[in-house]
């Protein structure tokens, strides 16, 4: 288990105004230790410079070596992934350029979208994420024209009835876009009428495959009852969070979480699916740091304490087993940092802010030589967001702003 993820010898908590012991930092690198001492400003300006050389690298090899054509449009791995990259560093540094390589890149993808033979209808994998991010540039671009094109074409999706439910793929992927326009346009951008067909169905069809078992909501995705972000109910949880919900709907989402936390692996780790008892996954996609982001919605939604003490408890297996062998959102380094994020904004605990500064350091101090040298995985598509470097950049410019940052394409 252990060679999917680096130990993690770095301190529990370090201040600002103390030094790592000479011991800890002959262990950790001399290099690292003194990246966990600088002063915070300072700190965040070394990684948006980073960031900002990151973006570039990112920006020539997804797009500018291609001839400005896109074969994979969608975030997770494709052109749209940098015209979001490139959005969050406009917000950053109000860089106008960014911003109109951002709307050129989404109409590359446009056209790609329309052109593919498969009807994907989600954020990250689909044409609802090319016409959300298409519009949210066009407002920031003053160019109503564009905006009200781009929120036509959405609108005009329809969701296949054989759609699964799950967020990448399926009818919660096309709700997260929904609620991504009505947070960076305007409330209503998308009624909640609107949703409410898609939302009902979420439940019913949860409802009736649980079939009266002790979970109240189960979803099953190619053949399997998956529990993490990415395909199951952690993510399905999680947008239903932000949807205008029934009391009873409220409680069936609870109890969701519940059950996952009473059988949740003794580390305190989540199992990838219903019933596995394989103890090794801690990725966004699959495992505690999908699920630990989750329960963080809870306990903002629901004020529940039960909900803030179980995300500190993934956020615990995070640190100790989260210094993965890769480097991007989905399953690497820079999505687990988030999770301290989370905990952090909804806290405000210094502890928590130290430790997505220390992942953050390990990712600034070693990940280019680690990748390069063959001890850790860059990624299949090494420039994406989700399991690229794309992502890494992406958290380096979050961390400037930490109160603020939010995991891509998952929290609002």
């Amino acid at each position: 288990m252990a060679d999917r993820f680096f130990p993690n010898e770095m301190p529990d908590l370090v201040s600002e105004d103390q030094e790592v012991d000479e011991a800890t930092a002959r262990k950790i690198g001399f290099s690292l230790a003194k990246l966990l001492v600088l002063p915070y400003q300072t700190l965040a300006e070394k990684l948006k410079q980073s960031a900002l050389d990151i973006k570039e690298i990112v920006v020539r090899e997804t797009w500018g070596r291609s001839g400005r054509r896109v074969q994979d449009y969608t975030l997770y791995t494709g052109a749209l992934g940098t015209a979001l990259l490139l959005f969050k560093s406009y917000k950053l540094t109000n860089n106008q350029s960014d911003l109109q390589r951002c709307s050129e890149i989404v109409k590359a993808c446009d056209s790609a979208s329309r052109a593919s033979r498969h009807e994907r209808v989600t954020f990250i994998c689909g044409r609802a994420g090319v016409c959300a991010i298409g519009a949210v540039a066009a407002k920031y671009s003053g160019d109503e024209q564009l905006l009200n094109h781009y929120l036509t074409q959405f609108r005009e999706i329809k969701l296949p009835n054989d759609l699964p439910y799950e967020l990448l793929y399926g009818r919660v992927g096309y709700l997260w876009a929904c609620s991504f326009l009505n947070k960076h346009i305007k409330n209503d951008t998308m009624s909640s009428s609107s949703m409410r067909p898609a939302v009902a169905e979420i439940f019913k069809a949860g409802r009736q495959f649980s079939n009266k078992g002790r979970c109240p909501l189960m979803y099953e995705w190619h053949g399997k009852k998956y529990w993490g972000a990415a395909h199951g109910l952690a993510g399905i949880m999680h947008v239903l969070m932000d949807m205008e919900l029934k009391p009873d709907e409220k409680d069936d989402i609870k109890n969701t979480l519940r059950y996952m936390i009473r059988n949740r692996f003794p580390s305190g780790n989540y199992p990838s699916s219903e019933g596995s008892e394989t103890d090794r996954l801690v990725h966004w996609c699959h495992g505690a740091p999908g699920v630990a982001l989750t329960l963080v919605k809870a306990a903002e939604v629901f004020g529940d304490k039960e909900f803030l003490e179980a995300a500190a408890e993934a956020g615990e297996v995070v640190w100790n087993r989260g210094l993965l062998k890769r480097v991007g959102v989905c399953h690497g380094i820079s999505g687990n940092a988030y999770v301290f994020l989370s905990l952090y904004r909804l806290t405000g605990s210094v502890e928590y802010l130290y430790r997505a500064k220390a992942f953050t350091c390990f990712l600034l101090d070693r990940a280019q030589k680690l990748i390069s040298g063959g001890k850790m995985h860059g990624g299949d598509r090494p420039y994406s967001l989700f399991e690229g470097i794309g992502g890494m950049a992406h958290l380096f410019l979050d961390m400037n702003k930490p109160s603020e940052a939010r995991f891509p394409a998952y929290e609002l």
